[in-house]
């Protein structure tokens, strides 16, 4: 009986993809307890040949492929909801590897914890190239979205949701609170995202509980041109369009630009220590992406 279903959208990365389900395949929970869902969403090169002669030498585990002509990672992720059929669904992307206990963590959490709706565990960033000197805690956020609450299952903190390639949701919540916003999310070549946060959001409003699972680890594996000064700069104006996009959402577009505002003395007084302590690249950075993500939030991207 198939209890967990992991869903993984790829567009255009066959290898990557591969390293991700080498790291699927190796879970400790019994493979007939889980399914493996990929959904290729427009992929022009040779995803579905790769996925199939993976799948093909791997018989004996539920791993199949699905397509979905719709352009854009929610698009791709409801697909792959609507075509699974575990009772727990665990979302990750091709960029990642998951540690062995990652499906059996998440179906103990949801086995144990009936009132746990949704959850997320801990996600380390891995830097094939080395992590570059310039990174900050608060820079490596929009890129790697690292996230470690601690050793005991618990709430998530206040303000901080699961990340967006390491959660996990009953189907139930699903079917109670709704699926990713197509408006939101990567699409092709684009970083708009925020659906993450916008769907957990939907569960903050119904006051609904979702968990930190010390065990459910997910290792973001980071290349050398998301390290490049120019993506860093697009991510970060985009992570503003992203946020503008779901303050239009909910309507509150001048909250949300008077907290970027109250950020920048934060920002500025950081920066400054940076600079004092001799570390003015750390500092350069992180004023670049305040910069951007401002510029995104007054845009008048639609």
């Amino acid at each position: 009986m198939i209890r967990l279903s992991i869903v993984i959208a790829t567009y255009n990365r066959a290898t990557l993809l591969l390293d991700a389900l080498k790291s699927v395949i190796r879970q400790s929970a019994p493979a007939q307890e889980w399914e493996c869902v990929v959904v290729n969403n427009n992929s022009s090169d040779n995803t579905s040949e790769c996925f199939a002669e993976f799948a093909s030498g791997h018989p004996e585990y539920n791993l199949r492929i699905v397509d979905e002509p719709n352009q854009g990672l929610s698009y791709a992720r409801n697909r792959g909801i609507r075509e699974s059929v575990g009772e727990y669904i665990a979302i990750i992307d091709d960029d990642e590897h998951i540690a062995e206990d990652f499906v059996a963590a998440y179906i103990r959490l949801f086995d144990d914890v009936p009132e746990a709706v949704a959850a997320g565990g801990p996600i380390v960033a891995r830097y094939p190239t080395g992590r570059p000197r310039w990174m900050s805690c608060y820079t490596e956020r929009p890129i790697a979205n690292t996230m470690y609450f601690g050793e005991e299952v618990r709430e998530f903190p206040k303000g901080r949701v699961p990340g967006g390639g390491n959660m996990a949701l009953r189907r139930s919540a699903i079917r109670r609170y709704g699926v990713f916003d197509t408006s939101l999310g990567y699409s092709g070549e684009s970083l708009i995202g925020g659906e993450e946060c916008d769907l957990f959001e939907r569960l903050q409003i119904a006051d609904a509980k979702y968990y930190y699972v010390p065990t459910a680890v997910m290792y973001h594996i980071i290349p050398r041109e998301k390290l490049t000064k120019e993506y860093f700069a697009r991510l970060s104006y985009n992570v503003g369009v992203s946020q503008l996009r779901r303050a239009r959402l909910y309507r509150r577009v001048w909250r949300v630009r008077f907290v970027e505002l109250s950020k920048w003395v934060a920002t500025l007084l950081i920066a400054l220590w940076y600079t004092i302590t001799l570390q003015w690249r750390k500092g350069y950075y992180l004023i670049l992406m305040r910069l951007n993500i401002s510029r995104g939030l007054w845009s008048r991207n639609k």
